[in-house]
């Protein structure tokens, strides 16, 4: 599945760069990786709304990500936001990490894989109790399977 421990994007100018536990060359990436799925986990594009099927998932199971089929959300915490991407109110424990993200000349809160650094989506503070918070997936960084 990759190498072990590879350096990859930095969070900040002086913050030293993250290390993930899965690490492919690009080319490894595009030939692993739909051409959609490739362009929002490893090059931080969004798909369009209401476009995944994931939207539509209500069954018992977990959604891994598509990069390194990690666990990263339990079907449980999973809501519909009304958004158009599939939306959770909180990660399986380890298994996301976040960072500040400034594009798009505003500042968010950017979610990615903690194994493989994928870029998953974006989390925001006006999700339902118990967390308050809506973790905002992009559906083709993600699989399901089902419990």
């Amino acid at each position: 599945m990759g190498s072990i421990v590879a350096a990859c994007r930095a969070t900040s100018a002086d913050a030293a760069p993250e290390r993930f536990e899965v690490n492919l060359t690009d080319a490894q990436w595009k030939a692993r990786l739909s051409p959609a799925a490739y362009q929002v986990l490893r090059r931080e594009g969004t798909e369009r709304p209401f476009t995944s099927p994931l939207n539509n998932e209500h069954r018992p199971g977990q959604f891994l990500c598509a990069g390194c089929a990690l666990p990263a959300f339990d079907a449980r915490t999973k809501f519909d936001s009304g958004t158009g991407w599939p939306s959770f109110w909180a990660p399986i424990a380890n298994a996301v990490r976040t960072r500040n993200d400034t594009t798009l000349g505003m500042s968010r809160t950017e979610v990615h894989c903690r194994r493989c650094g994928g870029h998953l989506g974006h989390v925001f503070d006006d999700g339902p109790k118990p967390t308050g918070k809506r973790y905002c997936m992009n559906g083709v960084a993600l699989t399901f399977r089902p419990a």
